[in-house]
């Protein structure tokens, strides 16, 4: 076990890697960051308005989630779900439209997108799902399909004179086959009437299951990412595999034992070159953070606030998941980077730019930020 003193000292040189012995991204170019859900941090998720915040702050792609709805409409939700993210809750026309519904195996009740037509999803508007955040953009946005998402893109590349790309992930692709409205040939389909068909195109597929990706494999050359989930991380730092984010949930329809943390190890970055360019570990897969345990057992309040959370943690050495998914030729994009304190670990006292700096003297390839101004800032 390593001395606190010991620790200290690799987190301290940790901190200051950037400026003494950088590693390099797989293709020697700056890291990409990617506006998650649009430009999150500071306004409701998947809107246009998000995007072209994000846009403006200068990130190089913006993340639709994608669903499907009753009419087989590609829209940006981060999940199927519309209870968390919209003001469906407050229409009266839609009350009866809440129900349960297993996905993947978690007995879910909300109204989800796949109940409404198009039309319909057009009358919501998009609310900030998190509380701490700014709420006073709720009610003013619409719910954007994935063609207007290309459609702003191409049009902000033209003003901006950069090209800005598109990263959409294909959400619960199992559970919207079973429903018989599948997601792949219908992005597949935009993708190529925008003229998007190649590994040099300006766009990436994200999946966090496998077999959706296999298939596309075989229909597109666009670059592909394999997303890796877990549940949690516990006190020493260790990612916590729980359903259902323990393993690929076409695993579970499959029955194949592997887990998330399966897909990091060598033989498991292996398998995914086979059919994908990168893959996307949740971040602590990179470089995770432990608790200080007092004598009585309980994790020590390191910053005196009365709370326990990120703040409270102290940086591990980083794992070889990064250098390991180069030596394959996998890029690597990270995720999700968020500026609030309490989602800090204690190395970082507060400041999101030396988390940032410290990610990126791993070498990794890009990563997904709520505060996209933030990241680019920091790069």
């Amino acid at each position: 076990m390593r001395t606190p003193i010991l620790l200290a000292a690799l987190t301290g040189a940790l901190l200051s890697f950037g400026a003494q012995a950088q590693e390099k991204t797989l293709d020697g170019k700056p890291p990409l960051v990617i506006g998650h859900r649009g430009a999150a941090g500071y306004l409701p998720d998947h809107t246009m308005e998000g995007y072209k915040r994000a846009i403006e702050m200068g990130v190089d792609f913006i993340e639709p989630d994608l669903v499907s709805t009753k009419d087989g409409v590609l829209i940006a939700r981060h999940e199927p779900m519309l209870g968390g993210t919209t003001d469906v809750a407050t229409k009266p026309e839609f009350a009866a439209r809440k129900r349960k519904v297993k996905v993947d195996g978690v007995d879910t009740e909300d109204f989800f997108a796949f109940d409404f037509t198009l039309a319909e999803i057009k009358t919501l508007r998009a609310i900030q799902p998190l509380k701490e955040r700014d709420q006073s953009h709720n009610g003013k946005y619409a719910i954007p399909t994935f063609q207007e998402i290309i459609d702003l893109a191409k049009s902000e590349s033209l003003r901006a004179g950069r090209t800005i790309g598109v990263y959409p992930e294909t959400k619960h692709p199992t559970l919207h086959a079973a429903l018989g409205l599948p997601l792949e040939d219908r992005l597949l389909d935009l993708l190529k009437a925008a003229g998007w068909t190649e590994k040099t195109s300006p766009v990436i597929i994200q999946s966090f299951e496998t077999g959706n990706l296999k298939y596309m494999r075989k229909k597109t050359n666009v670059r592909i990412i394999q997303l890796v989930d877990a549940d949690d991380v516990d006190k020493d730092g260790k990612v916590v595999l729980a359903a259902p984010f323990d393993k690929p949930y076409d695993f579970v329809v499959t029955g194949d034992a592997r887990t998330f943390a399966d897909l990091v190890t060598k033989e498991g970055l292996a398998e995914i070159k086979t059919y994908a360019d990168g893959v996307g570990p949740w971040k602590p897969y990179l470089m995770s953070a432990r608790q200080e345990i007092g004598v009585d057992g309980k994790p020590k309040d390191l910053n005196g606030d009365g709370k326990i959370d990120e703040q409270d943690r102290i940086l591990l050495p980083p794992t070889d998941v990064v250098k390991n998914a180069h030596a394959l030729g996998l890029f690597v994009h990270t995720w999700t980077f968020r500026s609030e304190p309490r989602r800090l670990a204690s190395n970082f006292k507060g400041d999101p730019q030396a988390e940032y700096k410290a990610y990126f003297a791993l070498g990794i390839d890009g990563l997904f930020s709520d505060f996209g101004d933030q990241a680019v800032k920091a790069r």
